[in-house]
């Protein structure tokens, strides 16, 4: 397997002190590792999570780390986007500047369910919620600016256990087909993507730079839904470290580099990948950034077409 890519040791030295970022799904995993190294760096940070008491478990971890941490955390469920509309308003309210959004919270695999909007589950807390999210505090990146939003997307944007990425127009929730949660995730990873093309696009001229990453295959809770994390976290850990699988930290570095690197402004829309499993086998050792050899990942029709199904979607519920 090609090594993980990690950030130049100057990007995590940078003095970040006034400089304001939210992290969705801040509690745990990837998110968990960037709150943290955002607070090392004097950043403030909204740790923004469905589960409010374990985000709190986990700021007390950092203080107890770094004792000036300047982290808050905030109720955001992003299966719901009502939650998501209180959330921006309540912050809205308290300031004027955001300077960094790492779209980072998701779920993976899911059975059959559906939001509390009723969009099937991981195309809603994947993409739906995080596309209400970005709209409704465009305004304070804009005045944060230089600012970057940063989609947390997968290489399974490309092909996920065998199915295709593609936007399924024509059945967006499954509600004709059977459901399939791996077509299910593809889609809504490949629809993080395209939402970053859009906006860059859409904010050109603003000094807000929106991309989309993969993070690389990580040891997270992600994996709930397709295994027990028992098996993952200790009885096949060392044979899935071979074969690939990183760890947390690992993990943040996309992430991190796509907030933080001094050129990313050069490559407003693109996509930054972590190693990873693609169709095209010379595209596993990863790139920042790297094209996609999924070719609907490059199609502005298709990218235009979901922005306005979103905008849709969401203006309805």
């Amino acid at each position: 397997m090609a090594k993980a890519l990690m950030c130049a040791p100057e990007i995590l030295k940078q003095d970040l002190q006034g400089r304001v970022f939210i992290v969705t799904g801040g509690n745990s995993g990837i998110g968990f590792e960037c709150v943290k190294q955002l607070a090392r760096q004097n950043a403030e940070v909204i740790l923004a999570c469905r589960r409010v008491e374990d985000g709190e478990r986990r700021v007390d971890e950092i203080r107890a780390e770094h004792a000036g941490a300047n982290v808050h955390v905030r109720r955001l469920d992003l299966a719901s986007l009502a939650s998501v509309r209180t959330f921006a308003a309540e912050l809205s309210a308290e300031r004027d500047a955001l300077h960094g959004l790492l779209n980072n919270a998701g779920v993976m695999n899911t059975p059959n369910t559906k939001t509390a909007d009723g969009f099937e589950m991981q195309f809603g807390v994947n993409h739906l919620g995080h596309f209400l999210l970005t709209d409704l505090l465009l305004e304070m990146l804009k005045k944060g600016a230089p600012s970057r939003i940063v989609n947390v997307s997968s290489c399974f944007h490309d092909m996920a256990m065998g199915r295709k990425g593609d936007i399924h127009f024509d059945d967006l929730n499954f509600q004709q087909k059977k459901f399939d949660g791996w077509e299910a995730y593809a889609q809504s990873k490949l629809a993080n993507l395209l939402h970053a093309r859009s906006l860059a696009k859409r904010l050109e001229g603003t000094g807000v730079i929106a991309v989309s990453v993969h993070p690389g295959w990580v040891r997270t809770d992600l994996a709930k839904h397709t295994m027990p994390l028992f098996v993952q976290n200790f009885l096949l850990r060392p044979m899935l470290s071979l074969a690939g699988m990183i760890d947390p930290w690992a993990g943040a570095q996309t992430s991190l580099h796509a907030l933080l690197a001094s050129d990313v402004p050069d490559h407003n829309g693109e996509f930054y990948s972590q190693t990873g499993t693609y169709r095209d086998k010379s595209c596993n050792k990863g790139g920042w950034p790297m094209r996609s050899p999924n070719p609907v990942a490059h199609d502005d029709g298709v990218a235009q077409r979901l922005w306005e199904k979103s905008e849709e979607l969401v203006s309805r519920a």
